[in-house]
């Protein structure tokens, strides 16, 4: 990760590079969410176990995308919203 990090810092003025880069990670993510799903699939004991996992995997869920707004607010809100008078 920080050799990523080390990288996109040193190409962040080459705007081709950015733009594949992108583009490339966003057809990565594609890729791994088809193979989760596909590992899934095949697992015989996880689709046995599939009813009984549904409510906590909503529940899992749902406390997850709540958790990442309301740290999504936070963060926003406190660190990153420029203060009255300040550029």
């Amino acid at each position: 990760m920080a050799a990523g990090m080390l990288a996109g810092f040193l190409l962040r003025k080459r705007k081709k590079i950015i733009s594949l880069s992108e583009k490339l990670v966003m057809w990565a993510i594609y890729l791994l969410l088809f193979l989760l799903g596909v590992a899934i699939g095949v697992n015989d004991h996880i689709l046995e176990r599939f009813a009984d996992m549904g409510l906590l995997a909503l529940a899992i869920t749902i406390g997850g995308v709540a958790g990442s707004i309301l740290m999504g607010w936070l963060v926003f809100t406190f660190v990153l919203k420029p203060k009255p008078g300040n550029p």
